[in-house]
């Protein structure tokens, strides 16, 4: 693996509750627009999940092809829409085949898919159950159509590893140009509302139960009562810099550093030591100290325990440093969709970087917890390193430094 070849950021994609593409996205993310919104999907008015992050202005016909419709979950449409946009965004590099590669990640596949295709299996008969039901709902259904779709042949893989997953698939992808890949389109979009999905997630203790949107997801405060799921993501193209450089493409980023910890299920205090850990991986592998972070963009969890130990985690990484770093939590306005939320962070950090805005966290307007938390509006600052966090809910843990586009290698 060759370190002196650094992945940077010149497309991004997004599909969110707050905005399909970067411009409605960010002019939403920066305003602090809150997007979530009472749940009216059919079969979903019986269950105590009523608040989420929904995007209801997509229409895959006219955006997906009918060849890739008819084979694919919401969640592979999201991603194959946000793929587009980066791609364009990019330039679309003009690469041999082999040059690029797909990574993804996913919680939990295309459950709508799914559920569909058992229904018509018990309620009609075999017959009646589409070939796709096989690959349509899979995890990695989004790599491959993605890779299909775009005749990229280059290294493919999908990351099912809990929320986290987003944050390790951009690392899995840079370390993919280190070995050798000219380009990677990388990223995750989930689809997790939708009845069957729904049940599933009932299960999570951290899911809010709360019936108003403007009190359902409140990540550093006093009210805090759980988290508000949501669907969409984004997708970025990585190259390599010398590469990028000499097409003259626009370097948007820099990935950095990556760090990943696991420290297992059912305690939240216990992430404090690994959320901890993998900061100072990251650090450690983008060589910036603690001082140098201009703001993190949380995990944010909006469950008190788990609250907490992220800002001590953040104390024991950054020092004393942790105290007037500007954090933020963006994801509270639209919801925290799984492995595609901690992408849209990424996004918005790198949208944070181009502007010098830090946008600032919906609904929060002051916390009692030791943090430069941003809150009520947006926040002018010269911001050229930031740190992106993510846990999943089963234990793992992330973080990723990204440095601005002029910053040095």
């Amino acid at each position: 693996m060759d370190t002196t070849r650094r992945a940077v950021v010149t497309g991004m994609g997004v599909v969110a509750p707050n905005g399909i593409g970067t411009d409605s996205f960010w002019k939403a993310t920066r305003e602090g627009t809150p997007r979530l919104t009472r749940i009216t999907r059919d079969g979903c008015d019986h269950l105590p999940l009523t608040v989420a992050g929904l995007i209801e202005d997509f229409d895959p016909v006219g955006t997906v092809e009918d060849k890739f419709l008819v084979q694919t979950d919401r969640f592979t449409h999201f991603a194959l829409h946000a793929a587009d946009q980066a791609l364009r965004d990019a330039g679309t590099p003009d690469l041999p085949e082999y040059a690029i590669g797909v990574a993804t990640a996913s919680s939990s596949g295309g459950g709508a898919f799914g559920q569909r295709e058992l229904q018509n299996l018990w309620g009609t008969g075999p017959e009646l159950v589409g070939p796709y039901q096989s690959i349509a709902w899979f995890y990695a259904a989004s790599t491959g159509q993605i890779s299909i779709r775009g005749g990229f042949k280059g290294p493919c893989a999908v990351l099912a590893d809990d929320e986290a997953g987003g944050l390790d698939a951009i690392a899995h992808a840079g370390r993919s140009i280190m070995r050798g890949a000219d380009a990677m389109v990388v990223g995750a979009a989930e689809a997790p509302i939708a009845p069957y999905s729904m049940v599933c997630q009932l299960g999570y203790r951290e899911l809010s139960r709360a019936d108003d949107p403007a009190r359902a997801y409140l990540p550093f405060d006093a009210a805090a009562c759980g988290f508000a799921p949501a669907e969409g993501g984004a997708v970025l193209v990585l190259e390599e810099r010398e590469a990028a450089e000499r097409r003259g493409a626009a370097i948007r980023a820099t990935v950095a550093g990556h760090g990943a910890t696991f420290t297992g299920t059912d305690d939240w205090a216990a992430s404090r030591q690994g959320l901890a850990r993998a900061i100072g991986q990251a650090l450690a592998e983008a060589g910036v100290g603690p001082d140098e972070i201009d703001v993190v963009f949380a995990d944010a969890l909006a469950v008190p325990a788990a609250d907490q130990a992220e800002v001590l985690a953040l104390g024991d990484a950054l020092g004393a440093h942790a105290a007037n770093v500007a954090v933020t939590a963006p994801k509270a306005g639209i919801g925290r969709a799984y492995c595609g939320g901690p992408v849209l962070d990424v996004a918005a950090a790198v949208l944070a970087m181009e502007h010098g805005v830090i946008p600032p966290t919906p609904g929060v307007f002051s916390t009692d917890y030791d943090i430069d938390l941003v809150t009520g509006r947006a926040r002018a600052a010269q911001v050229r390193t930031a740190l992106v966090l993510s846990r999943g809910l089963m234990g793992c843990n992330a973080a990723l430094v990204l440095r601005g586009g002029d910053a040095s290698p």
